[in-house]
């Protein structure tokens, strides 16, 4: 994926993310790639997921007990910034991932002994303040198998506290992986259930604004564990807030967005462009996930974000490579009809629920065991990025504001032109790209 490969955020958020390619290094670890293992840098866990795989070597005792000492010390350090009236329900056990303005850890309830995961928000300043409301203000508001439910929430002047699911199934991409066979039937079995939360979600207005497979978590280790929808710390309502663009919000298919937020290798042209978006932005990121699922390599990849961008923004991808010969022409019709550069053209969720690939969960496509073609993939991108990406000090959101620029001009330029040689541009659609 690049080493930019960083989350770009509203102004007022400054959450940090988990990159796709430090799964893919955690993925090559546990197969024991010595190479791999010479670069990869340690994986940081999910904020509310304990599935994560042990990524460190077995060590002595001596290392292991300096390593509880660390964890006890940093439990104690958060569970004294924790209200006394929280931690007399909620016994605090580890910390488990950190942002800009919240921490998360795993706890029990003292009574039921039953796991869950808090995020503790720091909200004295506007900014943590507007980042709070707004992801507490979806998570109030959703209830569904396929998304992380919000139990309880305490409220406080300097600080909220959000109970959650505790998911320790892992990631979407460690499940794959870690199976030893996967099918395109196994593809479908895993999109069903996020189109599923997906679709919920866009039906009560709410985009998710960051889809990716780190986002995506299985609720337990067990194979007939349900997949949920993560993290929606960009997520937002369609029909409230300032960005949203005025007209009828009476659905989701009548409104927009304007801010330019997500994860750059899954963010739609029209966010790169900086144009009025809906929810349809969200399908073109599970277009990019199904691309991944399916072959363990990306639609789009460059290590310059201008060149990533200008690929993006052009819909140029293809099916080149393994395991693409043994994938099927329905599956490939289902990426097809989620990457369309008009979003009015791609599928809804619900439509894509509906695509013959999904709705039969592949009974016509090959039952070949694509695993193999997968994980190499898979490990080959871990090795480049590794080796390939240098420590920054510089602003990823400045360059990203760059890039942008560069792009946005670039395109515009593009589009007067082919307008003075060709008249009215017409609506580009889902195709691979042209040479």
């Amino acid at each position: 994926m690049g080493c930019g490969n960083t989350k770009v955020l509203p102004e007022a958020s400054k959450k940090g993310y988990v990159s796709v390619v430090q799964s893919l290094v955690a993925f090559s670890k546990a197969h024991g790639d010595d190479e791999s293992n010479k670069h990869a840098k340690k994986r940081r866990a999910p904020w509310f997921s304990t599935g994560a795989k042990n990524l460190q070597p077995a060590s002595s005792g001596q290392q292991q007990i300096l390593r509880e000492g660390r964890q006890q010390a940093r439990v104690a350090k958060y569970k004294d910034k924790f209200d006394p009236r929280v931690t007399a329900r909620y016994d605090i056990k580890a910390l488990i991932g950190r942002g800009s303005f919240s921490r998360v850890v795993r706890v029990e309830h003292r009574a039921t002994r039953q796991p869950f995961a808090i995020k503790m928000m720091e909200v004295e300043g506007p900014e943590g303040r507007e980042v709070c409301a707004s992801e507490l203000a979806v998570l109030q508001r959703v209830s569904h198998s396929h998304v992380i439910q919000l139990m309880e929430v305490f409220q406080f002047p300097q600080r909220v506290y959000m109970v959650l699911e505790l998911a320790t199934g892992g990631e979407l991409l460690d499940r794959v992986v870690s199976r030893g066979h996967f099918t395109e039937r196994d593809a479908t079995q895993a999109l069903r259930m996020v189109l599923a939360g997906v679709a919920y979600l866009h039906n009560l207005g709410i985009t998710h604004r960051d889809l990716k497979p780190e986002n995506l978590l299985y609720y337990h280790p067990g194979a007939d564990s349900r997949l949920l929808v993560t993290d929606f710390g960009l997520a937002t309502f369609g029909g409230a807030g300032s960005e949203v663009s005025s007209g009828d919000h009476s659905g989701a298919e009548t409104w927009s967005l304007r801010t330019t937020c997500g994860t750059p290798e899954y963010m739609a042209p029209e966010v790169l462009l900086s144009r009025p978006y809906s929810c349809a932005v969200d399908m073109w990121a599970l277009g990019v996930i199904a691309y991944i699922v399916l072959s363990g390599s990306m639609p789009f990849e460059d290590d310059s974000r201008t060149r990533l961008y200008r690929s993006i923004v052009r819909g140029k991808y293809s099916f080149h490579g393994d395991p693409w010969p043994s994938v099927s022409n329905l599956a490939k019709d289902f990426i097809h009809r989620l990457l369309p550069l008009d979003p009015a053209s791609r599928l809804s969720a619900d439509q894509a629920l509906r695509h013959p690939w999904v709705s039969t969960m592949a009974a016509s496509s090959s039952m070949k065991n694509l695993h193999r073609s997968i994980s190499q993939n898979l490990r080959q991108r871990a090795s480049r990025s590794s080796s390939r990406c240098p420590s920054s000090n510089g602003s990823s959101a400045d360059s990203t504001k760059v890039g942008l620029g560069k792009l946005i001009s670039l395109e515009g330029n593009q589009e007067q032109q082919q307008g003075r040689a060709s008249g009215p541009h017409p609506a580009r659609g889902a195709s691979t790209p042209s040479n």
